[in-house]
């Protein structure tokens, strides 16, 4: 999925060890634009974070995907985020096959999506109907 919000927070990182080895987390906190702007948490492990484009007012392109597990009887969901750069840099996402992580519709990429011009019949006078 993509999502493209201005970020407001930088959460401070968080490091700690497992079965598997050092293990290094940052989450950010983005707002969506629109007429009910929302705020979303999405986190990062590893090093797949650009953190020069990590300011405070930016406006990013996430690519990420969405993921719940339980654990005692509760679903805990998680955006794991595996891709981060300022929207407008003209690099672009690849498509993802259909089905799964497909980008998010928001009322932006509604309005980008051009529909064809409407085709006009009024000068047409033959009479050509099939019956």
């Amino acid at each position: 999925m993509q999502l493209t919000a201005k970020l407001i927070q930088v959460l401070p990182v968080q490091t700690g060890m497992g079965k598997n080895g050092e293990w290094k987390k940052q989450s950010i906190i983005l707002e969506t634009d629109g007429m009910y702007p929302k705020k979303v948490c999405v986190s990062f492990w590893g090093d797949k974070i650009n953190e020069s484009t990590l300011q405070t007012g930016n406006i990013l392109d996430v690519s990420f995907d969405v993921e719940s597990r339980e654990y005692n009887g509760n679903w805990y969901t998680d955006l794991r985020g595996w891709k981060v750069e300022l929207a407008g840099s003209g690099v672009s996402v690849p498509a993802p096959a259909q089905g799964y992580g497909q980008p998010v519709q928001t009322a932006q990429t509604a309005q980008s999506a051009q529909a064809p011009p409407p085709v006009d019949f009024s000068d047409d006078t033959s009479d050509d109907l099939p019956f």
